[in-house]
C-alpha cells in the first residue's frame, strides 16, 4: 500500500515538474518579446531597404539597424543615413488584434517584417537654416559646393532651385541620384517625423560595417 502511494506520488511530480517547465517556458517567451517590443519602441530596430534610392551605400535586400537614441543625445549631422516617416503618408487601419500586432512588431524589431507604416530612407543634405541648391550637377549648401565621397562616379544630380530651410527642417536626399523619390520631390522634411540614425548594416552578412 505505502508503495503504491509512493507510485502515485512519484507521477504526480512528474506532471507537476512538466507543468512547471511549460509556465517557465511561456514566461520566457513572453519576457524575451516583451523586451523585443520595448527594444523596438525605444531604443533601436532593424529595417530592410526596400529600394535602390541608397546604392551604392546600401542594396535592396539589405538591413540596417537604425538607433532610435541617437538624436535624443544629439542633432542630425550633414552625412548622416536617417529613416524618417514617408512624407503624406495616407494612415491605413490595422484590424490585426493584439496578437497579431505583438507578433508582427516582433518580426519588425529583428527586419524580418515590412513596417506597418511606410518609412523612407535618406541622408542628411541640409541642416536647419541651410540654403540648398541643385546647379551645375552638384549640390551646393549656402553657396558654397558640397563634397559628397558616398555618390557613384558617373552620375550627377540634376539641378533644382535654391531652398531655404526652417528651423526645424532637413533636406535628405538618395546616395542613388538619378533614382530617388527625395527632398527634390517632396521638399523638406522636419526633424520630428524622423525614427532614427541608421548606424550599422548587419545583413548581408560579409557586408557588416557601419554606416
Amino acid at each position: 500500500m505505502g508503495l503504491t502511494n509512493v507510485s502515485n506520488l512519484d507521477g504526480r511530480d512528474r506532471v507537476s515538474a512538466s507543468g512547471r517547465l511549460v509556465r517557465e517556458a511561456v514566461v520566457l517567451v513572453a519576457t524575451a518579446m516583451i523586451i523585443a517590443f520595448l527594444i523596438k519602441t525605444f531604443v533601436a530596430q532593424a529595417f530592410f531597404i526596400p529600394s535602390g534610392s541608397m546604392i551604392p551605400q546600401l542594396n535592396v535586400g539589405d538591413r540596417v539597424v537604425v538607433s532610435k537614441l541617437a538624436y535624443r543625445l544629439h542633432d542630425p549631422h550633414r552625412g548622416d543615413i536617417v529613416v524618417f516617416d514617408a512624407p503624406n503618408q495616407v494612415a491605413v487601419k490595422d484590424d490585426q488584434g493584439l496578437p497579431g500586432k505583438v507578433v508582427k512588431g516582433i518580426l519588425e524589431s529583428i527586419g524580418l517584417s515590412t513596417p506597418s507604416t511606410e518609412e523612407y530612407i535618406k541622408r542628411v543634405i541640409g541642416l536647419p537654416g541651410d540654403r540648398v541648391e541643385g546647379r551645375d550637377g552638384r549640390v551646393y549648401v549656402n553657396d558654397r559646393e558640397l563634397v559628397e565621397p558616398y555618390l557613384p562616379q558617373g552620375p550627377t544630380t540634376r539641378d533644382f532651385e535654391p531652398v531655404e530651410l526652417g528651423a526645424d527642417q532637413l533636406w535628405v536626399m538618395g546616395d542613388n541620384r538619378e533614382n530617388s523619390s527625395d527632398s527634390r520631390v517632396f521638399g523638406p522634411i522636419t526633424e520630428d517625423t524622423i525614427v532614427g540614425r541608421a548606424f550599422v548594416k548587419v545583413w548581408p552578412v560579409p557586408d557588416l560595417s557601419f554606416l
